[in-house]
């Protein structure tokens, strides 16, 4: 078979370097995922801006860091419930018919994920939030300490100035370019 008759999910090996040694996955199988993927998880401007739209916005906040790291900075609104609690307290701090979204540090933290499958265990719709909450700092946002509501500059390099995602879609707001 030469090169210009194989399928696009094919790549010859002596042309395939190493991004391409393992070909991509055929497009319905790529749907599959990245459509799973977004129904587990939120990003940092995807919740503010649905924090920020007014209202109810149809999830609650979980914020499963210790006290000492809750009270140095979190999310406006969020529910305070480390992972080591979600078992004892989670019936008496959530709903079950609301979903919610968790986080913790940063990228380089797996708590908000162990504290996903801890709610998932008991029966909450649940998603992770993107970033934590270093990008929810790094991008500008204000956020509640034990001092009050503090705001940081945001970092150009993970928000950049002037961009902002639009809600639902709207074209009310300058797109991020994602």
């Amino acid at each position: 078979m030469s090169p210009t008759t194989v399928p696009a999910t094919t790549v010859p090996a002596t042309t395939a370097g190493p991004v391409l040694r393992v070909p991509p996955a055929a497009p319905a199988v790529a749907a599959a995922h990245f459509r799973t993927s977004l129904a587990l998880y939120a990003d940092v401007s995807d919740v503010a801006a649905a924090l920020g739209a007014g209202g109810d916005p149809g999830f609650v906040v979980l914020d499963s860091r210790s006290a000492e790291s809750w009270e140095q900075g979190h999310v406006p609104g969020a529910v305070h419930l480390p992972t080591a609690l979600i078992g004892e307290r989670a019936g008496r701090l959530l709903d079950r018919s609301v979903p919610v979204v968790t986080y913790c540090w940063g990228p380089g933290c797996n708590g908000a994920t162990r504290a996903a499958l801890a709610l998932a265990e008991l029966g909450y719709q649940v998603k992770e939030m993107l970033g934590g909450f270093e990008y929810w700092v790094r991008e500008g946002l204000a956020y509640e300490t034990s001092r009050g509501t503090e705001r940081g500059a945001a970092d150009p390099l993970t928000a950049p100035v002037g961009a902002a995602c639009p809600v639902n879609g709207a074209a009310t707001a300058p797109s991020c370019g994602c």
